[in-house]
């Protein structure tokens, strides 16, 4: 059996916020994607705002959408 595609982790920063708790994030690497809030963010009610440094986990399929997994302090 083959095993299940692990998903990229990269850092990048929050430059807008958009409807139904997604985001544009400017990686460090300099391209710009659009992610969602990790659903154990959402229950913990991790509020983030443009400007704020984040770790998001990009999907293998498709480069330009990822998922929030972290928010730095």
């Amino acid at each position: 059996m083959a095993d299940k595609e692990e998903a990229l982790e990269v850092e990048g920063t929050v430059t807008q916020a958009l409807a139904n708790t997604r985001f544009r994030v400017q990686l460090d690497t300099g391209a710009e994607v659009m992610a969602h809030v990790a659903g154990r963010m959402r229950k913990n009610f991790i509020r983030i705002v443009p400007g704020d440094k984040v770790r998001v986990e990009l999907s293998p399929y498709d480069l330009t959408r990822g998922r929030i997994t972290y928010r730095e302090r």
